[in-house]
Formats: structure tokens, C-alpha cells, sequence
């Protein structure tokens, strides 16, 4: 399942994220991971959720951050959720590949058991009606 938090800089959206990773932490019988680009949650997020620094693996498009996060589901089975903190830091403002992305995510296998929440730095009017029936800060 995929979720959006939507808006444009200084709304809050990192705020909600930390939120519920926090409460995704405590609530999930699994694994929580949270990817960003670089390492400014370090001291925000509760130390049993998994920090991933996206720079460290070199991702600069949208392709890459499929490919990395179908490898974190094919190596973990017990990822509940995975926080995506400012998608377009790591790839780009891109948001048809945004959209393409979005499609690919939710057609992998284990994509109902896992809720994958991603943090876009946007106006909703930018997405496509699909995409922004995916925003959960309305």
C-alpha cells in the first residue's frame, strides 16, 4: 500500500513523517525503515527503525530507488513499512517518473503487506488524480 504526504517545503511533511514512523515502530510486529538523503533524522527517529542514507548507495533516479527498495523487500520479508523522506531530493523533480515509480512500487509482490510512504515536495495539483488519491495530509 502506498501513501503520499504531500506539500510544498515548510508545511510539516517531515514532521508527520517522523510521527508515524515513530508509531509505525511501536505498533509493527516487523521491520520499519526510513530512507532519506543524508542523515538529518538520525536523532528524531526512534532507534529500533532502520536510517537508510540513499546517498550512500548512489541513487540518482527513480530507477535506482525502485531497484533499491525492491532489494530491501527481496532481502528483509519482515518490512512492514518503508518511510521515504523527500523523494525528489534523491531523484529529481520528476513527476511523471514519480508516477512511474509509484506504479512500479505498488505492483511488487509483497506491496499490500507493506505500506510504503513517501514524502513529495509538491502541490497536489501536480499529480495526476491517481497519484493524489494517494495523499493521506489532505
Amino acid at each position: 500500500m502506498i501513501k503520499l504526504i504531500v506539500g510544498h517545503k515548510g508545511l510539516g511533511k517531515t514532521k508527520t513523517l517522523i510521527e508515524m514512523a515513530n508509531s509505525a515502530v511501536e505498533s509493527s510486529k516487523g521491520n520499519v525503515v526510513c530512507i532519506e538523503k543524508g542523515v538529518d533524522l538520525t536523532y528524531n527517529l526512534n532507534h529500533d527503525a532502520r536510517l537508510i542514507d540513499i546517498d550512500e548507495y548512489a541513487i540518482e533516479n527513480f530507477e535506482g530507488y525502485y531497484g533499491f527498495i525492491s532489494g530491501l523487500l527481496a532481502g528483509n520479508y519482515d518490512i512492514t513499512h518503508i518511510f521515504c523522506d523527500g523523494v525528489f531530493k534523491a531523484c529529481g523533480k520528476d513527476i511523471a517518473g514519480l508516477e512511474k515509480f509509484i506504479s512500479k512500487v505498488s505492483m511488487l509482490g509483497c506491496a499490500e503487506a507493506v505500506e510504503v510512504i513517501m514524502l513529495v515536495s509538491c502541490e497536489p495539483d501536480e499529480l495526476s488524480e491517481s497519484a493524489r488519491a494517494l495523499i493521506i495530509n489532505k
